[in-house]
């Protein structure tokens, strides 16, 4: 009895040991600061963008030039992976646009009240310097943008 009972706390302990983590292998982004959209083994990059902040009357709207993104994804629930190098990744937030007049936009706050939310994102580190950052919901087909909270930069993308 007591010999099944060493047996079981050794097999115990040695479940317990923290093995080494598994590097990551999968595709890698070929520039930094960029969120590229995963697909199966390949990756594909997002449109960067600078948002242009505009008021009008009690709105505040940001918008895109261009109506649709070339970056497309057929994916519901993209993944995507980015290597940072300035970025936090952690501080990427997601909005859908809507394409209005040849452009995209946002409207953010309308008569002093937030109206557009960003959309749950999970981000998980891959290693130094690496992440995959996933949405957390179905998104339907239309455009979106990742975006840097506080910053008019934008990663654009569209679901099909």
């Amino acid at each position: 009895m007591k010999r099944r009972i060493t047996l079981c706390i050794l097999f115990a302990s040695i479940a317990a040991v923290p093995g080494k983590t598994e590097k990551y292998s999968g595709p890698r982004p070929a520039k930094a600061d960029v969120p590229y959209l995963l697909h199966g083994d390949d990756l594909a990059e997002t449109e960067s963008a600078e948002a242009r902040e505009e008021t009008r009357k009690d709105d505040k709207v940001y918008t895109i030039q261009g109506a649709n993104s070339p970056a497309r994804t057929p994916l519901a629930g993209p993944i995507f992976i980015l290597k940072t190098d300035k970025l936090d990744a952690t501080r990427l937030e997601l909005y859908r646009l809507e394409s209005k007049n040849g452009r995209r936009e946002v409207t953010v706050m309308r008569k002093k009240k937030n109206v557009a939310r960003p959309l749950r994102l999970s981000v998980s580190r891959l290693e130094e310097g690496l992440y995959r950052i996933e949405v957390d919901q179905s998104l339907e087909n239309g455009e979106y943008t990742l975006t840097p909270s506080e910053s008019n930069q934008s990663f654009c993308f569209q679901v099909y």
